[in-house]
């Protein structure tokens, strides 16, 4: 009887703070109405930002949704079942790919540039110069560059190493900077104190730098990620447009974001266009999910 009591008085306590607070708040934005002004918009942004996301989400879904079908997850592709998977498996592959390749060069690069290289040394500034550049470049100009010199120049044709490789050079810079951040957010305290305590450089970066930044690391490769899934001008001239699962990595074949472009440039098959949406949405969503979870797992130790 006196837990409950106890429980009700706390309860009561606490609503007259949020309500005591929340008047608090309103008589202050009366006062000054600059302040007002700039919560209400920041409270409409952060509204509009939801309402878009949930309206995109919900299109697609319903749109896609009614149109999924077994057929659509069929093992080889024809023009009867237009099956996605081989698509599926290929964006699989070219996301693997190319993130065991970027994702060890971005992460070393930002470590050179946060632990190793002077403050305001030229070579780093012409590193960040040429990563901010790299990040503003048009999609179709990495395609073409990728055709003259994966598939051309290097001889490996329409594949996807050549399409892998191209997808590397997008978003290293991605990678590099938002990793580059995440090192930076580290207190030098995290550091001082291994220092102090004997460890050296290599083992205090790897040991108790790398595992506090791993958050943020991690949120640059899933942009990195979703660039890689919804990228389709840079592959079209790199990777081609064969709807099936190569033998190798020297062989062709479509992302689903391709796929998604081919059947709907078709104009014939908007319905199983709209169904592929649905599959790259949750493609990205578990992805997403996947690595949230391994990050959280990490930060705990």
């Amino acid at each position: 009887m006196q837990i409950e009591t106890a429980a009700t008085i706390d309860l009561s306590k606490e609503k007259k703070q949020n309500e005591s607070s929340f008047s608090d708040q309103m008589k202050a934005y009366l006062k000054h109405p600059g302040s007002g002004i700039l919560a209400l918009l920041t409270l409409l942004g952060a509204v509009l930002t939801f309402a878009l996301l949930f309206f995109l989400i919900g299109y697609i879904l319903v749109k896609g949704v009614p149109y999924l079908s077994t057929d659509l997850f069929s093992l080889t592709y024809n023009s009867d079942n237009l099956s996605l998977l081989p698509s599926l498996i290929n964006t699989f592959i070219l996301t693997v790919v190319s993130l065991v390749i970027a994702a060890p060069l971005g992460i070393f690069a930002a470590i050179y540039l946060v632990e190793y290289a002077k403050k305001g040394s030229k070579l780093v500034k012409v590193i960040r110069i040429t990563a901010e550049t790299l990040s503003g470049i048009p999609s179709i100009v990495y395609g073409l560059f990728g055709m003259l010199f994966f598939v051309t120049a290097l001889h490996w044709g329409l594949s996807l190493l050549s399409g892998a490789f191209t997808l590397v050079i997008m978003i290293l810079p991605l990678i590099m900077r938002t990793a580059e951040e995440a090192l930076k957010s580290i207190p030098d305290s995290y550091r001082e104190a291994s220092f102090g305590l004997g460890a050296g450089k290599l083992r205090t970066i790897f040991t108790i730098v790398l595992p506090s930044a791993v958050p943020g690391i991690l949120a640059g490769v899933i942009l990195a990620i979703g660039r890689v899934i919804g990228e389709t001008a840079a592959l079209i001239y790199t990777a081609g447009t064969v709807a099936e699962v190569p033998s190798n990595l020297m062989g062709s074949g479509r992302t689903l974001a391709l796929h998604m472009y081919v059947l709907s440039g078709e104009g014939l098959h908007m319905n199983q266009a709209s169904a592929t949406a649905v599959v790259i949405l949750a493609f990205v969503l578990v992805i997403n999910f996947l690595s949230g979870a391994v990050a959280k797992r990490i930060a705990k130790g």
